[in-house]
């Protein structure tokens, strides 16, 4: 069994930001594989199904962003799930990346990312799959977190169903294929 996180914020004033592209890949990744993300469980909004084969828990916890940890660390001790890079994927946003480029790599530091840093000192390692989304910097003078609390531009929103299906895609290539293979084609 595997674990996919998408993070974000809840409710429906940030469910179009920027801080939420972790939330809506994973709502193509789950779209795209059959799964509803209509329980409710760890404090968060979940599926279960299959992708490429195997067992896949989709998690989207609704707490704030910098508080994921909680959430994801229950969720692997109930489902038993011992998180490697195999077995437990992030979906965040990343501001040093362009919009729409994603970097996916299967372990690594937080980056700077705080919902990634409190899920990786909630479970203790560092040994994560994550799939970053480019969001790109705020223009000259404009406050980083106001920027990712901010609404995708038109131009943005345009171009965003093909970025996230590509990122959808990029992950199922990861568990089908490897990390190897998936980053070699997709960053």
């Amino acid at each position: 069994m595997r674990l996919v996180v998408g993070l974000g914020n809840p409710g429906p004033e940030y469910s179009d930001t920027r801080h939420n592209a972790g939330v809506l890949v994973l709502e193509e990744l789950a779209r795209s594989h059959g799964i509803e993300l209509d329980q409710q469980r760890y404090g968060s909004r979940l599926g279960r199904g299959y992708v490429v084969g195997q067992d896949t828990v989709l998690l989207a916890p609704q707490t704030f962003m910098n508080a994921s940890g909680t959430a994801v660390a229950a969720a692997l001790s109930d489902l038993c799930i011992e998180p490697r890079p195999e077995t437990l994927l992030v979906i965040l946003d990343d501001l040093d990346l362009p919009f729409g480029q994603i970097r996916l790599r299967p372990r690594g530091g937080a980056g700077g990312h705080r919902g990634l840093a409190d899920i990786l000192e909630a479970i203790g390692h560092r040994d994560v799959g994550r799939l970053r989304f480019g969001i790109g910097r705020p223009p000259e003078g404009e406050d980083p977190v106001e920027y990712v609390l901010e609404a995708f531009s038109p131009d943005e929103r345009r171009e965003l169903p093909a970025r996230v299906r590509h990122a959808a895609q990029a992950i199922a290539c990861a568990f089908e294929e490897g990390f190897g293979v998936a980053m070699n084609h997709f960053n």
